[in-house]
């Protein structure tokens, strides 16, 4: 089972939006906590997700959205809809791009849903690592309120490193921790872009350099390819946690093992998840 907050991290949406879609019954969590009211949800459920989130991208109202969802509507028919609505975003502006990538990443979901290989997880110790970093807040986990944020924290905190004469000494590490709001309903994230250097790095520069704890048990996923893409790869973790009677601790951390300025297509990340026991 999944805290609110972690199902919004895992299916890459923000915390108002599963509290809306509460509200109006079109995905209820698996079970509320009588006591706290806290809501927790199930794995499976982000099948029930991805539908929402690719119908509602179709430029459908949520009210139709359910109507679909409680005629269950067929992989192939969804892929119809999905293909249709594909061939309008390719006849507008460029802008619309960013919605383009997010409809094709969650239609591969929804194909290859029952058909995900979690042999590709691995669970293994993370060594403490001194790091460099600069932080800054996002709206929500989700990748359009993300990716704005990172990209100029890694090129502002290369700078700054370069000028301070500071050399990486291993990856870049991007993690993401739950921050309050400004509405104070706990969905803003406090984005996190870290380099680790040497051990001995202590200075006083205009960064700031810290220890991440080494992780003792972490649920970890080689992903392939653009961020864009990393909602698979993430569902993939969920799947072969909540299989295997693991509970997601403390927060994802993406390690950078290759970047290509110029191709996405190329990039290799490893994502490592804390996990204990449930």
């Amino acid at each position: 089972m999944f805290s609110i907050g972690e199902f919004a991290a895992l299916g890459r949406v923000s915390v108002r939006m599963l509290r809306h879609y509460d509200a109006i019954g079109l995905l209820r969590p698996a079970e509320i906590d009588p006591a706290s009211g806290y809501r927790h949800y199930q794995a499976d459920q982000l099948r029930r997700l991805n539908r929402i989130i690719a119908l509602k991208d179709l430029g459908l109202t949520l009210e139709k959205v359910a109507d679909i969802l409680d005629d269950k509507v067929g992989v192939a028919e969804l892929h119809g809809m999905l293909r249709l609505r594909r061939a309008q975003l390719e006849a507008q502006l460029s802008a619309d791009a960013a919605r383009l990538t997010r409809v094709e990443a969650r239609l591969s979901m929804i194909e290859e849903e029952g058909h995900m290989n979690t042999e590709d997880v691995v669970l293994k110790q993370v060594a403490p690592a001194r790091v460099a970093e600069l932080s800054a807040p996002a709206a929500s986990y989700e990748g359009e309120d993300i990716g704005p944020v990172i990209g100029p924290l890694y090129e502002e905190i290369w700078r700054r490193m370069e000028v301070a004469g500071v050399r990486p000494s291993g990856a870049p590490i991007a993690y993401y921790v739950a921050a309050p709001g400004p509405t104070g309903d706990g969905q803003a994230v406090m984005v996190h872009a870290a380099v680790e250097v040497a051990r001995d790095t202590s200075a006083d520069w205009d960064f700031d350099v810290l220890d991440l704890p080494g992780i003792e048990s972490a649920a970890t996923i080689v992903h392939r390819g653009p961020m864009d893409e990393a909602d698979r790869s993430m569902q993939i973790l969920a799947r072969w946690i909540d299989d295997n009677g693991y509970k997601p601790v403390g927060y994802a951390r993406e390690v950078c093992l290759q970047f290509d300025r110029q191709n996405p297509a190329n990039w290799v990340h490893e994502f490592q998840l804390g996990v204990s026991r449930t």
